[in-house]
């Protein structure tokens, strides 16, 4: 019998294991897949977030501003290479200069350092080939190799006397006396106590403990293009995003591996590891389409949603939103690169959960909501989880 069983391998729960195993519990990961951060700790674009975005006060907000220090100093310390390249929010249209407004002061609020504001012509000065009629310089964003954190995590994890099991999907989860017996595809495994990060299935593992989350997830799948012009971009460059949508528009990242990736755009997948439109589901697709919540997102959305249907099918359509950012970008300068799938928990009535949502209940505590920037955050999140009361026994 094992302390504590964590289900999900990606970073948030490898982060949530290290930090249970470093104060001296016993813990067990189980991950479904056959190898560790297979899905959205394995396919984002890799950015160290600084915290700009959040609403101050809100959990993600801290977490990301603590996680994100706690990462930096965990690579360093690890030898895990990083670059703390910056990034540029850049406004093209005079109705973003209050959103800029909006971002500059929260990134205040929530601590960043070295926020400066740019005029047009001080544009070029950061990334010679942006445009703008304004920007945000934020200097601490940067960019990892999450595949190598995760791998630093279960090495820590295994340091500390803890497992990780892989191809172990969860298939119940029962009550055993004083514990739990969760029964996977490589056997059983009992614990006292259990911490849910299964992300894409963290709905159904919470109803697998008898909990009713008031949340369902739902895929929505993230394209991205490769920059083959990578001089075209120094470091990060980023539209102003809409406040009416949980995702950040399409962007160009620099990685760590030395390319450039643009995008991603954000369409309803029909599975919840759909990486390619022809990748199906019924029973994903049937509960998408039995949430009254998606039908509510959909009537609010719906244009929105067209569109970056669209700007999925069609390239140039997409380019066109990359050359407001960077106006020298051509066609033939970009290629189909991969995707990646965020879980999006949505509530009953249609509203997207834009916090961290992190739930107790009975010998458990799930997490529930976390996609970015959860990977920058997970060592923060991984701490709160220890914390909680379930895990200690109270």
């Amino acid at each position: 019998m094992t302390d504590i069983a964590v289900i999900g391998g990606g970073l948030v729960g490898l982060a949530t294991a290290m930090a249970l195993a470093e104060r001296g519990a016993g813990v067990t990961v189980l991950e479904a897949e056959d190898r560790l951060a297979t899905h959205q700790s394995g396919h984002n674009s890799g950015v160290i977030h600084s915290g700009l975005y959040y609403k101050p006060g809100s959990l993600k907000a801290r977490l990301c501003v603590e996680g994100a220090r706690a990462l930096w100093s965990f690579c360093e310390e690890e030898g895990i290479a990083t670059l703390r390249c910056g990034k540029l929010v850049v406004a093209t249209q005079e109705e973003e200069l209050p959103r800029l407004d909006e971002l500059e002061r929260r990134g205040q609020a929530n601590g960043l350092k070295g926020l400066r504001r740019l005029q047009s012509e001080e544009i070029r000065e950061v990334e010679p080939h942006a445009a703008g009629i304004a920007a945000l310089h934020v200097p601490e964003t940067g960019i990892v190799d999450y595949p190598a954190v995760a791998r630093a995590y279960s090495r820590l994890i295994e340091r500390h006397g803890g497992k990780i099991l892989t191809k172990a999907r969860v298939s119940s989860i029962r009550s055993d006396g004083s514990g739990l017996r969760i029964e996977t595809s490589v056997g059983s495994v009992t614990c006292a106590r259990l911490v849910n990060c299964a992300g894409l299935q963290s709905d159904r593992i919470a109803r697998l403990c008898g909990a009713e989350p008031d949340v369902r997830i739902v895929p929505f799948r993230g394209e991205y293009y490769e920059l083959v012009k990578t001089d075209l971009v120094r470091g990060l460059i980023y539209p102003v995003p809409d406040p009416r949508f949980p995702f950040l528009g399409v962007h160009l990242t620099r990685m760590i591996g030395g390319g450039v990736e643009a995008g991603p755009n954000a369409v309803l997948a029909f599975k919840r590891e759909g990486y390619r439109w022809t990748d199906i589901s019924l029973r994903d697709s049937l509960s998408i389409a039995g949430w009254p919540g998606v039908w509510a997102l959909a009537g609010r959305f719906w244009r929105i949603g067209a569109y970056e249907v669209w700007r999925s099918l069609v390239k140039s359509a997409f380019v066109r939103d990359l050359q407001r950012l960077v106006p020298e970008i051509r066609l033939e300068d970009v290629h189909r690169s991969g995707a990646g799938v965020r879980a999006q928990a949505v509530e009953r009535n249609g509203a997207l959960v834009d916090d961290f949502r992190i739930v107790e209940t009975d010998r458990a505590v799930h997490v529930l909501n976390a996609p970015s920037p959860g990977a920058t955050a997970s060592m923060a999140i991984g701490r709160t989880v220890a914390d909680m009361s379930p895990l200690l026994g109270k």
